[in-house]
């Protein structure tokens, strides 16, 4: 078994690393901290309004630094650069598109309810959003994506476990094979 003090897991978006980074949290005991309370303001709707770099990086190092151990799940390209030499673990989340997408629409659905539909005040948002998600697997480096998580990659100086996002957690769990300290 594993002993790291941070874990960075990244992937598409609906790819499983918000759920897979709960389940180690509370599995070993570990921090759990998104990328998503750090990026965004809390607004609502959720999701609108960026916080500067700088903040979400001061942020961030606050949070590690308070935690003994901890687990970061979310994109940090483009902003998290300066946290690479930190992680000691790396997991990628792959899943298929269709499976995200689907993932995606009940994820907004339970966090916006009828907003998002036909009619509602968060439709047209929705609606790019998903259009954006979609993207992943052949947009290049200018989003979130295959091509810059893939670049972003090669930064980083410590095991890369790819885990399949479409398995059952427990399996996922097992693949990345952490001690309970």
């Amino acid at each position: 078994m594993f002993d790291p003090k941070i874990v960075h897991i990244l992937g598409a978006s609906g790819s499983g690393t918000t759920t897979l980074g709960k389940a180690i949290s509370e599995k070993h005991g570990f921090k759990h901290l998104d990328t998503d309370d750090f990026y965004w303001l809390p607004t609502d709707p959720k999701y609108t309004i960026k916080r500067e770099p700088s903040e979400r990086q001061r942020l961030l190092s606050e949070a590690i630094s308070k935690a003994e151990r901890c687990v970061i799940s979310g994109s940090l390209c483009g902003w998290g650069d300066i946290f690479i030499s930190k992680f000691e673990l790396v997991v990628l989340v792959e899943t298929p598109t269709q499976v995200r997408i689907e993932r995606l629409k009940q994820r907004e659905y339970n966090n916006f309810g009828d907003r998002i539909l036909p009619g509602g005040d968060m439709y047209q948002s929705h609606i790019e959003f998903l259009e954006w998600a979609t993207k992943y697997d052949t947009a290049g480096i200018e989003q979130r994506s295959r091509a810059l998580h893939s670049e972003w990659l090669k930064k980083v100086n410590c095991p890369v476990i790819i885990i399949d996002g479409t398995q059952p957690i427990n399996e996922m769990l097992n693949k990345v094979g952490l001690s309970n300290g």
